[in-house]
């Protein structure tokens, strides 16, 4: 970094009196606006102002809504209840009536928390239950996460219309808004909120009450001070100036200010060369002045700053909180990987029981949870198919209380929403326990619902040795499925794609429906056999090379048992091994994976324990020809996930999750899919696509990267219970790493006691990586507890490859992967490579 005197020595002559112009008018934070006066026939609406930001007070379908629509919510055939839904002035979250009162914040939900809105009957609930109400009064809120749809009628076709509308025009305003617009947005609506009286004044007790709800738990004296010191008019209330004076004070970010005043010198604003400074100095890729020009009119928010091209502290603050400020790199957030290579070649986004919204035991199961899934990227969803009345396959967790759904209901949810979020091709992965009558039933409704999406003959392809590329296959559907001649047991039937699993697993059932069922599946249809064009499900016996050459088209599916069993198999084998003496470093096992041991003096020993000899990467070999499938053990009654990291280091694509079920698993299969689009497909390291690969997971050779994290702040953490105003959190920031068994490692900061606001830190938190290509980092917040286990705050997980050097910003998430801001941690991240 320059010293501050070469950088004032360096600037043209001229330079000095337009700097020196722009930081008087920029001295003082740029006001923001204050209340908007009273309109509504002298009510005072000080809520309005934040959709008066938003540029929607005068939109009449926005009208309606705060106005509010009383509608009728349906739930089944015969429940269907009337409820007040009414926009509140945030313009953030709608109230809704309960027949039971219940705690205030269980009668809103927010807007940034809806995933769609969809007209008509759009819904599983309204085509089974809504019949009664014309398609044009109906609507459909589907949320992000587990919370259920919303099945609304309205009295109108037109008040359904404002609705949607309305809804629609909040969800893009909300998605257009910079994080600076979020912030102004988000305090503001708690500033409504401890106006308990409304009259666009705050007294000293009603702005305790809003530190408390922004989760800060400040000194009595010291809030009073800074109280006093806005209430210019000395009444003991703040209004208008002085309620925008108190919240620039609340909202100082002295650490960025240190940053900022460390490249900008003593005139306090930065010129395009110094800003490029920052940028080399961050590591950014591509950093050029022509680049910090750039940077400047985008974000700069001066317009004499900005003609100048200089940028002010509210012009770096708002780059620095911007995607491009974020430390997941901004161009791995479009499709940039190469999308031509064989399909063994890619990481693919799997679901496993697709069906469920809850447990594999009585859940329900429901088209819907298709619909959530391709929302999140999936690519790989699955199919258990059991004979149905009528002639009609339905899909269901077999032998359990879990409902039942049609099987063409599924491929009609599969033909709407499959493509919504990604072009590249989705595989249907069928567990088939039909009889011949129904598997044809099955084929045919792929066939006639589907159509020339499905495919159904193999493509003209230069090398018919590999599978298709994703881009070959774009909007296309793949079934993975039995094909003919079937895999016969020693009895001579057919098994079933179930039997095969449990077999794998060395399982048996003998309930009465089971052996029933079984019976059913003594062949395979004809006719759902062809359709199995790519995908062959076969079982995978053993990983010694087979006489015949592999056929890409195979697909295996494993047990996580049988997949960690094929993992650890090499690895053991070279522990037993021994022979003659020469010197040489052994490899020893050790807690979290093997690492170099004890000097020996074997050379055969020596080359069977080298990470780089002998069969210890068979299966990494095998995956990089062939797709395989891991999917959860059938004990897991709550629908519990594995860590799919382990699947992965070994190059399985197809690693399946109950994506019903929150936690660190599904985080970490959201942060390895949260790159390149969000397409489901992510092309794996070099290391695991080479049919000749030398690298072994359990032996990843010595450290190559050097991964140094200072945890600076963090910036509006979540207050956890909204019902008690009292409870503050007290924060602390863990960072993990999931990787190879030998880089996986956790650490954490010291929490903050009483501040989720604007807690600090400073701390430097440093890992040691082996196989930096494979490794995530997930950034956890918890709330300290003595007593008890941490609560849960906020999480992000992203790829390392895609972590971005320099100060930067992590944007947390809820449990259930939805956005918490304007929520955020401030870091520092260095990356050294060897």
């Amino acid at each position: 970094m320059l010293c501050g005197r070469w950088r004032r020595c360096r600037r043209p002559p001229e330079e000095p009196p337009v700097a020196a112009q722009v930081a008087a008018q920029v001295a003082a934070p740029v006001a923001l606006p204050s209340p908007p006066t009273p309109s509504d026939g002298g009510t005072k609406r000080p809520g309005l102002r934040a959709l008066k930001k938003m540029g929607l007070t005068e939109d009449e379908d926005v009208r309606a809504m705060l106005r509010g629509s009383r509608l009728r919510k349906i739930r089944s055939r015969t429940w269907h209840k009337e409820r007040l839904y009414r926009l509140q002035e945030d313009g953030l979250s709608v109230w809704f009536q309960r027949r039971i009162p219940r705690a205030p914040s269980q009668h809103i939900f927010f807007v940034q928390h809806i995933e769609a809105v969809r007209e008509g009957h759009q819904s599983e609930g309204l085509r089974r239950f809504g019949g009664a109400f014309a398609p044009a009064r109906c609507l459909t809120i589907a949320f992000k996460g587990r919370r259920k749809n919303l099945d609304l009628a309205a009295p109108t076709a037109e008040e359904a219309q404002r609705w949607v509308r309305g809804l629609t025009k909040l969800r893009a305003r909300l998605d257009a808004m910079s994080q600076r617009e979020r912030l102004d947005h988000w305090i503001h609506s708690y500033l409504h909120r401890a106006d308990s009286n409304q009259d666009s004044k705050m007294s000293f007790k009603e702005i305790k009450s809003l530190l408390r709800m922004v989760n800060v738990d400040m000194n009595d004296m010291y809030a009073y001070l800074l109280f006093k010191e806005c209430d210019h008019s000395n009444n003991d209330r703040l209004e208008g100036a002085e309620i925008e004076e108190f919240l620039r004070r609340l909202l100082k970010r002295p650490e960025l200010e240190e940053i900022f005043h460390q490249y900008s010198g003593e005139d306090r604003v930065l010129s395009a060369p110094e800003l490029l400074e920052f940028l080399e100095d961050q590591g950014e890729e591509g950093a050029t002045l022509a680049r910090a020009q750039q940077l400047i009119q985008t974000y700069e928010l001066n317009e004499t700053a900005k003609q100048h091209e200089l940028m002010t502290l509210d012009g770096f603050m708002m780059y620095l909180l911007s995607p491009e400020g974020a430390a997941l790199d901004n161009t791995h957030t479009c499709v940039f990987q190469d999308m031509n290579q064989p399909l063994a070649h890619y990481f693919i986004s799997s679901s496993h029981n697709t069906y469920l919204t809850d447990s594999q035991i009585g859940g329900p199961s429901s088209t819907e949870a298709y619909v959530r899934a391709f929302a999140q990227g999936c690519r790989c969803v699955e199919l258990d198919c059991w004979e149905g009345p009528g002639g009609e396959p339905v899909i269901y967790h077999g032998h359990t209380l879990t409902s039942k759904i049609l099987f063409r209901d599924v491929v009609q949810a599969v033909r709407d929403h499959a493509f919504t979020l990604s072009p590249y091709p989705v595989i249907l992965s069928l567990e088939n326990h039909c009889g011949l009558e129904q598997q044809a039933a099955m084929a045919r409704h792929l066939c006639t619902i589907l159509g020339d999406m499905l495919v159904t003959q193999a493509l003209d392809s230069p090398n018919p040795e590999e599978l298709p590329s994703p881009e070959q296959l774009k909007g296309r559907v793949l079934v993975k499925g039995k094909k003919l001649p079937a895999a016969r047991s020693e009895d001579g039937r057919a098994l079933s794609d179930r039997e095969e699993e449990e077999e794998d697993d060395e399982e048996e059932e003998e309930e009465v429906e089971a052996a029933a069922q079984r019976r059913l599946a003594k062949q395979i249809s004809p006719e759902l056999s062809a359709l199995a064009v790519y995908c062959h499900a076969t079982r995978l016996r053993t990983l010694h090379p087979a006489p015949n050459a592999p056929q890409p088209c195979q697909v295996s599916s494993l047990s996580e048992r049988k997949a960690k069993k094929l993992i650890r198999e090499a690895g053991q084998k070279r522990v037993r091994s021994g022979g003659r003496v020469t010197w040489g470093r052994a490899w020893a096992l050790f807690p979290g994976g093997y690492r170099p041991g004890l000097w020996v003096r074997d050379p055969r020993s020596l080359s069977r324990s080298h990470p780089n000899s002998a069969p210890g990467n068979s299966f990494v070999r095998h995956n990089a020809r062939q797709l395989t499938r891991v999917y959860p053990l059938g004990l897991r009654m709550n629908s519990a996930n594995y860590s799919p990291q382990e699947m992965w280091n070994s190059g399985c694509q197809l690693v399946a999750l109950n994506f019903q079920t929150p936690g660190y698993e599904m985080d970490l299969n959201a942060g390895r899919f949260l790159v390149n689009g969000q397409c489901g497909y992510v092309l794996k390291p070099a290391c695991l696509r080479q049919p000749d690969s030398t690298f072994d997971p359990e032996y990843p050779g010595p450290p190559r990267t050097t991964l140094s994290i200072q945890v600076l702040t963090a910036q509006q953490l979540p207050k956890l219970n909204a019902e008690k105003p009292h409870s503050i959190v007290d924060p602390l920031v863990r960072i993990e790493i999931h990787g190879v068994p030998a880089d996986c490692a956790r650490q954490e900061t010291d929490y903050v006691l009483n501040n989720g606001f604007n807690p600090r830190w400073g701390q430097t938190l440093q890992f040691q990586l082996r196989a930096p290509e494979l490794a995530l980092v997930r950034f956890v917040v918890e709330d300290y507890d003595a007593t008890s286990p941490n609560d849960f705050v906020g999480q992000f997980t992203l790829p390392l490859s895609s972590l971005k050097q320099g100060y930067r910003h992590i944007h947390l998430l809820s449990k259930d992967g939805a956005s918490l801001s304007p929520a955020t941690l401030f870091i520092q991240i260095r990356i050294q490579r060897s």
